[in-house]
Order: structure tokens, then sequence, then C-alpha cells
């Protein structure tokens, strides 16, 4: 069985290393280090294997996924280094010609100033979903794919201002009928996914499925999907630490984050419309794993010379025994791209295989990839994680 995999973004960062990483493995140029998948329990399920995964998709620029992966190579640090990306380079080349121009639709100026010839407002809601639907179909055809899965990486929106709006099917389609100005580019995909039975992934803050009535749609064809925000860096941290205070009863007073990134997701952020959407995904988890609230602040700002990698500067001040005030900060520095792209890999793996066993709606077992889990409470990246255990035993013991 052939599994296309749909990126949204394909030409972004995150999209092109994955897409370049996937082809390094199958050419036995690189391992699977980084991937959950690649390890017990998930790795003895029947899941696509990354050698196989036939690529395509949507971007708004024009420049190749090649040209990306260049320019990864060229900002230095190991990313991806040009012995790998001369195996995998005719591979890229091909697969780009694969990538159709999508949708800036509400995706906020800074990512509409990126667009090359891509569709905003000069079209209806409902011929952009129509034309996203004959792209996705167009791809199952000529690449002969039994199942195809849709992949949101690209540049985070603004959030919807009234997400309520939507917390219907039939308030969405009328949504799109109507050329509601509110409706973002990742919903539109995610709709053209969903009522086309194509499983979805949203690996970005932005809205994607996550309105109800899309979550409606989901459970009525019964196809998985699942996000909000790949959870690679600072977060990550969080999720793992914050659980060490409340379990030994330590007073977070005050958790400060100062990040700095560079690459087009570090631009895109300087925009506050498009900050906000990421600042609520990163900076809600807290509370919920300590129960109550603290002084939690989250900042982003784009540092150009940085490109593909990040720097996180954390500071806890927490009180102990005798109201004894105590301190902890911890820095963090990751290549963004190769912390996120083994994961898109894990979640098309896993969101394939939920769809081959007829497991539609959100998928709980897929809570710890996400900043913002759809459907899930726990922010506890030790339960998060056994879940996702829990999930494979259950599946390999039937």
């Amino acid at each position: 069985m052939t599994t296309g995999v749909w990126i949204i973004g394909a030409r972004g960062n995150v999209a092109s290393v994955s897409i370049a990483g996937a082809r390094a493995i199958a050419h036995g140029v690189t391992d699977t280090t980084g991937m959950v998948t690649a390890r017990q329990p998930m790795a003895d399920l029947t899941l696509p294997a990354v050698d196989d995964l036939v690529f395509g998709g949507h971007d708004i620029r024009t420049q190749s996924i090649e040209r990306t992966i260049e320019a990864i190579s060229e900002d230095g640090g190991g990313i991806v280094d040009r012995a790998t990306l001369d195996v995998v380079r005719e591979d890229l080349r091909e697969i780009d010609k694969r990538v159709r121009i999508g949708t800036a639709r509400r995706c906020g100026e800074v990512v509409e100033n990126l667009s090359e010839g891509a569709t905003t407002d000069d079209a209806t809601l409902a011929d952009i979903v129509s034309q996203i639907r004959d792209d996705y179909d167009a791809f199952v055809a000529e690449q002969d794919i039994d199942r195809l899965v849709v992949v949101n990486a690209a540049s985070t929106e603004p959030p919807l201002s009234n997400p309520e709006a939507y917390d219907t099917l039939d308030a969405v389609e009328t949504a799109i009928e109507t050329d509601d100005g509110d409706l973002p580019a990742s919903t539109l995909y995610a709709y053209a996914a969903l009522v086309d039975g194509h499983p979805y992934v949203n690996f970005t803050p932005s809205t994607g499925s996550s309105i109800d009535g899309l979550r409606e749609l989901a459970e009525e064809n019964n196809v998985p999907h699942m996000g909000r925000d790949g959870k690679t860096g600072e977060t990550l941290v969080k999720s793992a630490l914050a659980p060490m205070f409340a379990g030994r009863n330590l007073h977070v007073m005050s958790w400060e984050g100062h990040n700095i990134l560079g690459n087009q997701d570090g631009l895109v952020l300087e925009d506050d419309a498009n900050k906000a959407g990421k600042i609520e995904s990163k900076g809600t988890l807290l509370e919920e794993i300590l129960g109550y609230e603290t002084h939690n602040a989250v900042r982003i700002d784009y540092t150009p010379s940085l490109g593909d990698w990040k720097t996180a500067w954390d500071h806890i001040h927490f009180r102990g025994f005798l109201g004894t005030e105590m301190k902890m900060q911890f820095t963090w520095e990751g290549a963004d791209s190769s912390l996120a792209a083994p994961l898109v890999l894990d979640l098309v793996r896993l969101v394939a295989f939920a769809d081959e066993h007829g497991e539609g709606g959100t998928q709980p077992q897929l809570a710890s990839f996400f900043k913002s889990p759809d459907g899930v409470d726990e922010h506890d990246l030790s339960r998060q994680l056994q879940m996702l255990y829990d999930y494979a035993e259950r599946h390999l013991e039937a």
C-alpha cells in the first residue's frame, strides 16, 4: 500500500528537511535517530515504511525544496551536510515538480508578502477549497496513492478571532459558501482533506482542524486528525520539567522564557498577529501541569543570523520549605528543522496506521507530539508518552 504525504508549506525548512531526511533514510545515508516510531513498542507496529513515502505539497513560494536545503546546508551546524544533499538532490527535484501554489488566505500580512502567485483575495473560499481538493486528487491519481496524509507545516497564522462561530459542520460549510473573511488557509486545507477522507495533521499553532465543525466532519467521515503545534524545543523541556515541581510540591512563582530564532518562521513571528497564536500554544501548558496560576511569560524574537537554529533561555523562580526562594535556569539550543522533521515522519506513519485500523477523529495517543494537543488535557510529557506506548501495546496484543 502506497502512502502519500502532502505537506502544506512543502518548500519551508521543516517540510524540506522532513522530505530530505526521508529520502536520506531510503538511500541509507542517515539513520532514524529522533524518530519516536523507531523505538519499541512503536517500531513493532506495521507502519508505512519511511522509504516508501511519496511526497507532494502546496506552498506559496516558488523557491525549490533543493534550494531550501542548500540554504540550510550553507547555514552550517550539521543540519543537512553537502554529502547527504548530493545523494538526495535528484529526489528533491522530482518531488518539487509535485508542489502546487497554495493559498495565503488570512495568513497575515507577512506571509501574504512572501507569496508568489498564491490564491489570496482573488478567489472565493469555495473556489480555493475546490482547487485544493483537485490538487489532492491529482496527486493521488498521478502517483497511484492508496492513502493520502495531509500535514500542515506552513508558517503560523494569526489566531481565529471567533472559533465558536464554526462549532458545527453546517457553520463551516456555510462560511465557505458565503466567502467568510475570517476563515484561514489552514482550515481550508483541513476541510478539503477531511471531506474527502484524508487523514490530517496540524504541526503548526494555526487553527487547522481544531474547530468543532471540523471535528464533527472528521467523526462523521471517520478520518483521523490531530494537532496543534509540534512540541520540539523549550515547551518539550517544560512538559518534562514542570511535573517535577508539581510532584515535589515546590511552588513556581514565575517562569520566564525568552526565545530567539532565525529562518522564515522567526520572520513571520515578528508580526504580533502571527506571534499571538504561537505564544498561546507555548504558554498554556504550564498552569495546567502545576494546577495553579503563576507568572508565565514567553517571548519570541527574530534573530536572522541564527538561520535554522533557535535558542531558549528559561528562568524559574520557585519557593520551597520554610518559604525558601530558589531559582533554576536552563538554555536550550537546537536546530529547529532537525527537531521537527522526524516528528513529522512519525505523525504521518501513526495517523496512516490509525486510518488503516478505522480509528477516526482526534488521536489522543499522539498528544506527546504537540504543545496544544486537540482533545487532550494531559500535558505531563511522561504521561503523554505512556498513552502512546499503551496504544501500541494494545495493537500488538490484539
